[in-house]
């Protein structure tokens, strides 16, 4: 994914990153799950037998725009 444009306002030369997951019993960083949002009794998001994806994330050095790609299985 180098050499990548904002989409926003066309500056080229995305800053790699990541999101990062605070949250209580995380992992640390952010993933993206499929399908639509489902609670379980306890409140917390239904995964299992889901698929996931680590999330990559592109800042744009002028105006600050975030671009995110689920890319690899996690």
């Amino acid at each position: 994914m180098e050499n990548m444009t904002c989409t926003q306002c066309d500056t080229p030369g995305l800053e790699p990153g990541f999101v990062e997951d605070t949250g209580q019993n995380t992992r640390g960083y952010a993933r993206w799950i499929a399908g639509h949002l489902e609670r379980g009794i306890f409140g917390g998001a239904k995964r299992m037998g889901r698929q996931s994806r680590q999330i990559e994330a592109y800042r744009c050095p002028k105006c600050g725009h975030l671009e995110l790609f689920a890319t690899h299985e996690s």
